[in-house]
C-alpha cells in the first residue's frame, strides 16, 4: 500500500473499510488524512494477522507492557533483517525501501506521477519524483519513444 513505516503501525480496526476496499489513513506525516486503496491480498493477511494477534483498537500492537501502544519501529527492521539474513540477501532494504519500490513499480505500470503524489501523501509532486527510479524498464520503453518519434521525422540531408 506504500505506507510510510508510521502510518502502517498506527493502523487500528476502525481505519480498515472492507466495504469500500479502503484504508483511512489519519494524521500522516503532513498531518492530513488520506484514503489508500485495499487490495484484496492485503485484506486477506490483515485479517490472518489480526486473528493471531487480536487487540480491540490497534492492528499492529505492542507487546507487554506497551500492549496499547503500537508496535516498536525497532522491531520492524530487526524483522526484516532476519528475512533478509534468512534468505541469503546481501542488500540494505528497509521499509522506506519498500515505499521507493512500491512508488517506482506503480509508475511502471502506468500510474501517473499526480496520482502516486496524491496516494503516497506527499504535500510536494518534487518529493514524489525523488521515488522514482530510471529502472531498465524505463530505459528501454524511453529508447522505443524516441526511436519512435525519431523515425516519424521527414529529414531531408541533401545539399542545397
Amino acid at each position: 500500500m506504500g505506507l510510510r513505516l508510521s502510518e502502517g503501525l498506527n493502523l487500528t480496526v476502525h481505519d480498515i473499510d472492507s466495504q469500500t476496499m479502503q484504508v483511512h489513513i489519519r494524521e500522516a506525516k503532513v498531518g492530513k488524512d488520506r484514503l489508500v486503496p485495499l487490495p484484496k491480498r492485503t485484506l486477506y493477511a490483515l485479517r490472518s494477522h489480526w486473528q493471531t494477534h487480536h487487540h480491540a483498537r490497534l492492528i499492529f500492537p505492542g507487546i507487554g507492557n506497551g500492549m496499547n501502544s503500537p508496535m516498536d519501529k525497532g522491531g520492524i527492521h530487526k524483522a526484516i533483517k532476519q528475512v533478509l539474513r534468512d534468505c541469503h540477501i546481501n542488500k540494505l532494504i528497509s521499509p522506506h525501501s519498500l515505499r521507493h519500490c512500491f512508488a517506482t513499480h506503480l509508475l511502471e505500470q502506468g500510474l501517473d506521477l499526480r496520482s502516486l503524489q496524491v496516494l503516497l501523501g506527499h504535500a510536494s509532486l518534487n518529493t514524489t519524483t525523488r521515488y522514482t527510479q530510471l529502472t531498465q524498464l524505463k530505459q528501454k520503453d524511453a529508447a522505443v519513444a524516441i526511436n519512435q518519434l525519431a523515425d516519424k521525422l521527414a529529414l531531408d540531408w541533401s545539399l542545397k
